[in-house]
């Protein structure tokens, strides 16, 4: 069975929460698989931080609505502020009642490729200070806590 999911970008506003559907969005793709966090939400994250590609979207337009949606993407985008992406769970085929509409993440880009994606997994952590920023070998030359 196939993943299937919308993304959907709305302007980011003040009042409007990053956890909570909006009432207006600008646009919005479907996607028939891979809709997973892992797949699509890796996807779109890394299309803002390594300039990734997006394949097998399909445009629809913004009064179009789904039923078995799985998952429901929102990009939070505006000019001169930083991007913010929102994932909803909307249908997990194995629960009882089926419907959930649960929000399960908000953040940047780069904060879901650290929860969902596993090729990036935990960073070397430097053994001299814990500062877990850079790696173990540059510490005390390169590193924040400047341990020299």
């Amino acid at each position: 069975m196939s993943t299937r999911a919308q993304v959907r970008f709305a302007t980011r506003e003040p009042g409007v929460s990053f956890n909570e559907h909006p009432d207006k969005i600008n646009a919005q793709f479907y996607v028939h698989s891979d809709g997973y966090p892992e797949g699509l939400g890796c996807q779109i994250a890394e299309s803002f931080t390594n300039y990734g590609k997006l394949n097998n979207w399909e445009l629809e337009h913004v009064d179009h609505r789904h039923g078995d949606l799985e998952y429901i993407y929102y990009v939070w985008q505006d000019h001169g502020k930083s991007t913010w992406i929102s994932i909803f769970h909307m249908i997990d085929w194995d629960a009882p009642a089926n419907n959930i509409d649960q929000c399960i993440f908000v953040g940047k880009p780069d904060q879901l490729l650290s929860q969902f994606d596993e090729r990036y997994g935990e960073c070397p952590k430097c053994n001299r200070c814990e500062c877990g920023d850079m790696d173990p070998e540059l510490c005390g030359s390169a590193c924040i806590q400047n341990t020299n």
